[in-house]
């Protein structure tokens, strides 16, 4: 067998994929539609991709669309969409009584963005314990809500596909009629709960551990650090420029700052944005979550490590952060992520301007960051693109959930080369 298909960034991508295509036929099955429904291809197609790529984009409108049955299968596809492919095998193989093997391990680490393999399955463990406390936990909070507007068995429901959606930053709702959150802009107890689940869900798995055991700031790494700096800074930044820019209470403006960060819950229209207001959802979408989380983006930490080595670069100085260095890989990796994520905005969205004449830069573009950064936000064009379109954002949705790296690892990997090449200087700038 040719070595390069042993690739774990193959493995996950095709991992990703399998399960997409699963999911497609099974939400074509004649059990999964409601009465007098009939779903199409693409439709399924695309509602699988954005719910194990825990986007939240929808070509059509889950609950009006998808039986009880269906709906399961979209909850079951954004569970093992947030908790990784990876994570979820090492599950099934750890309740079977069997050993996780090395393969295992090093795809779990790969899936994570981890840098060493030692207590994989812990964190494995760790993971399912954590999910299973704050989906729990936002089950019972989510209910106290919605159980006042349907029977008790429904809200039970609602309250369960709600709190999975929240907690993997996956903007699927089961409302009806395309209404998102709009009907509870105001409930505060909803609102907070939701924001709560985006962002612990957004913090990364590790992250949280981290800040389990060790519970004091001096003692946290830097990258922990990095995250939870750099999640305040957005959410306090987007929340006061979303007031500024548009007609929303900072209650709204909060949510959306957060949801913006990777979930796509919205309570306000987001077609009615001003220009401004939808550009800072944007530049919060492209940035998204941090590394190990449930949520897409080129991550927190890819952003901070930009912003200190362009200031680095401005004042001759060492990249440096909490007394740290950061190491010259970390900033390659960054500024080559960060590249290869707007190279493939740029492509998708040329390509589904040229399909789509009728709509407008603005709009396109905010599709296409949306899909890239699993966000789910919409100004509400989705649903009559044309099958082309639908499946160029499948595509960039699919390559945000794995990541722009992985997938052109997946692609064009080959074993690493021992040669080595002189050194010469080119001028740049």
């Amino acid at each position: 067998m040719n070595t390069k298909w042993l690739s774990p960034e193959r493995f996950i991508a095709l991992g990703f994929a399998s399960v997409i295509l699963l999911g497609a036929l099974l939400l074509l099955l004649p059990v999964s539609a409601n009465p007098g429904v009939t779903i199409h291809p693409v439709d399924a197609l695309f509602t699988s991709t954005s719910a194990v790529c825990v986007t939240g984009l929808i070509a059509i409108d889950t609950a009006d669309h998808f039986s009880v049955f269906g709906r399961t299968v979209v909850a079951l596809l954004i569970q093992v969409g947030g908790l990784g492919i990876t994570s979820v095998g090492v599950t099934f193989i750890l309740m079977a009584g069997k050993k996780v093997g090395l393969k295992e391990r090093v795809l779990v680490k790969e899936s994570l963005n981890l840098d060493t393999l030692q207590g994989m399955v812990r964190l494995v463990k760790a993971i399912i314990m954590m999910t299973l406390c704050f989906e729990g936990a936002g089950l019972i909070l989510s209910y106290l809500v919605f159980s006042q507007d349907y029977p008790p068995l429904s809200a039970l429901g609602i309250s369960a596909f709600h709190t999975i959606a929240s907690f993997n930053n996956s903007g699927f709702d089961i409302l009806g009629g395309y209404r998102n959150l709009i009907p509870y802009r105001d409930n505060v107890l909803l609102n907070l709960t939701t924001c709560g689940l985006i962002i612990f869900g957004g913090l990364g798995f590790c992250v949280i551990r981290e800040i389990l055991y060790k519970r004091s700031w001096k003692s946290l790494s830097m990258n922990t650090k990095i995250v939870l700096t750099m999640t305040a800074s957005l959410l306090l930044s987007g929340t006061v420029l979303l007031r500024l820019t548009d007609d929303v209470t900072w209650l709204g403006a909060f949510f959306q700052s957060t949801s913006a960060r990777t979930a796509g819950f919205s309570t306000y229209p987001i077609g009615e944005f001003s220009t401004a207001g939808q550009f800072i959802l944007i530049i919060l979408m492209f940035i998204g979550a941090s590394p190990g989380s449930t949520g897409g983006g080129i991550k927190t930490t890819t952003t901070f490590t930009l912003i200190k080595s362009l200031l680095s670069s401005a004042t001759n100085r060492e990249c440096t952060a909490f007394r740290r260095k950061i190491p010259h890989e970390s900033i390659i990796k960054a500024f080559t992520v960060t590249s290869m994520a707007m190279v493939t905005i740029c492509i998708i969205t040329l390509l589904i301007c040229v399909i789509e004449p009728q709509l407008s830069f603005m709009q396109i573009l905010f599709e296409v960051v949306s899909g890239f950064g699993t966000v789910g936000l919409s100004t509400g064009i989705t649903p009559n693109l044309a099958d082309g379109s639908k499946l160029l954002l499948c595509l960039i949705m699919f390559i945000g959930r794995i990541g722009p790296l992985t997938m052109a690892c997946a692609w064009v990997y080959r074993p690493s080369s021992s040669i080595s090449y002189a050194e010469e200087r080119i001028t740049i700038g």
